[in-house]
């Protein structure tokens, strides 16, 4: 699939690092560094606009780097880019730790997964078909 990119940063597109990596890293796109003070947030931007096909979206999600090492998350994990949106990607950087953390231009923030989605419409009914497990949940099936 190819999808249409405009990119503004001088970063270079996100990529995949591996063969069969699902997700590609975000970076950021920044004229100062940001300092993230321990529990506070962020809209970082990437310089990056797309334009995704119909049935897809791009999720955004944390680095498993940043979120072990660092405290670093996405905090709407994960965000969504719809294929009608056409504004520049954010992403809402949260830091879980109790130490700053900076961010500066050409980091790499978060990653992006483009997956395909279904539209649905729906149907009321009464009453929903059984099922084993039938309305038991939080913690239901045990630790």
């Amino acid at each position: 699939m190819i999808i249409d990119i405009v990119n503004i940063s001088d970063n270079d597109l996100p990529k995949y690092e591996t063969l069969l990596s699902a997700g590609m890293d975000l970076r950021a796109y920044l004229d100062d560094p940001i300092v993230l003070k321990p529990f506070q947030r962020v809209l970082v931007k990437t310089g990056l606009f797309i334009s995704l096909h119909p049935g897809y979206e791009a999720q955004v999600r944390p680095r498993s780097g940043l979120a072990l090492k660092k405290g670093i998350s996405v905090l709407n994990s994960p965000g969504t880019i719809d294929a009608d949106y056409r504004g520049e990607i954010g992403v809402i950087l949260i830091n879980l730790s109790d130490l700053d953390f900076e961010i500066n231009s050409g980091d790499r923030i978060a990653q992006m997964v483009i997956a395909k989605h279904e539209t649905i419409s729906w149907k009321v009914v009464d009453k929903l078909d059984n099922s084993l497990r039938g309305d038991k949940g939080f913690g239901s099936t045990g630790k």
